[in-house]
């Protein structure tokens, strides 16, 4: 959008909202990647306090552009099309930084979170490995996704920098061809938008990478690309009609008391995607997987103390044998379901 109403639009008030307003999303490219990367294959997928210091440096380039988006409409559109159609001088006054520092800086700030991303990938395979043995079936083919957007995002980000070294007159070459030939602006936005196309087209053939749908079922030895596409769509709920006898037997070991049991866990021991898993509880159940959680942890204190159990360990042990991580939040969830605490109903059983 920004590159259409700076170079194609023709139209002045588009290039003056299009200069200069969208550079501290630019700095946003590369959070978006890392999350994106994290979400997609890490069980934690929680963020934090600290994960605030991703956006510091779309927050710095914000204030230090102030000089320019402050100004009148008026005065930046005149300013900007004269830059862009007529001198192609980009220096302007920004604050503590120049233009072509924000400029080059954004396209090393998205290859170094590619780097990062990489790496995080890696490390979380090998995490998968070390706590489950295996990895899930679809992992190749989130593995061929991931890279092949990482690789997009640099392939592009390596062009936009230099392009941006080349139109601020940095005599340089590249296997002896000059880097105005390599990085000409027709290029330069053949490559990018190319590079956007190509990403669109796979999400097109594999949407569930895109919407998170991860899938735990066998996987063909060597599949072809349109077996791979077929297994990508999405799948009847019939497919799973052993699923109440499956669910029932798999509670019968009660994964449920594990202080970390999460969907992705029980997506992963029943070889069922996280998203049938979702729909079940929500749909079938009308609750979260959190509230089913919590149902099925109180049911299992309820029988510790229904055998006579509490008359040897306390409540907080049955607490922890539940599966809670503190007495407080045992508490509540054991109020909340029977109506008085673990105490009232220890005492209830004693005197029955």
């Amino acid at each position: 959008m920004v590159y259409f109403g700076l170079h194609y639009s023709k139209i002045e008030f588009w290039e003056g909202i299009c200069f200069v307003h969208f550079l501290p999303l630019s700095f946003m490219l590369g959070p978006a990647l890392f999350f994106y990367v994290k979400n997609t294959v890490s069980e934690d997928k929680k963020l934090y306090l600290s994960d605030l210091l991703h956006l510091l440096p779309a927050v710095f380039t914000f204030f230090a552009t102030l000089p320019f988006t402050t100004l009148p409409l008026a005065t930046k559109t005149t300013i900007a099309h004269e830059i862009v159609n007529i001198t192609e001088d980009y220096n302007l006054n920004f604050q503590w930084v120049t233009f072509e520092q924000i400029l080059e800086g954004r396209s090393v700030h998205l290859m170094l979170y590619c780097l990062a991303s990489i790496i995080y990938f890696l490390w979380n395979k090998r995490q998968l490995l070390k706590k489950y043995g295996e990895l899930p079936s679809n992992h190749r083919l989130i593995q061929k996704w991931i890279f092949s957007l990482i690789f997009l995002q640099l392939v592009i980000a390596g062009n936009s920098l230099g392009h941006m070294l080349t139109i601020y007159a940095h005599n340089y070459a590249i296997l002896g061809i000059p880097s105005t030939v390599i990085f000409s602006e027709t290029r330069f936005f053949a490559i990018c938008g190319g590079g956007f196309f190509v990403q669109n087209f796979i999400l097109f053939l594999f949407p569930k990478i895109l919407y998170g749908n991860v899938s735990y079922e066998v996987e063909l030895a060597q599949s072809t690309i349109f077996q791979e596409i077929k297994s990508n769509l999405a799948k009847k709920t019939s497919t799973y009609r052993n699923f109440d006898q499956d669910l029932q037997n798999y509670l019968t070991r009660n994964p449920f008391v594990q202080k970390d049991f999460s969907l992705s866990q029980m997506s992963f021991d029943l070889k069922i995607p996280e998203r049938f898993l979702s729909n079940y509880f929500n749909k079938e159940l009308a609750k979260t997987f959190g509230e089913w959680k919590n149902d099925m942890r109180i049911e299992f204190a309820c029988q510790l103390i229904d055998e006579g159990n509490a008359k040897r360990i306390t409540i907080e042990a049955i607490s922890s044998d539940a599966g809670f991580v503190s007495r407080s939040k045992f508490n509540d969830a054991f109020k909340a379901r029977k109506g008085v605490t673990p105490s009232a109903y220890i005492k209830e059983k004693a005197e029955a």
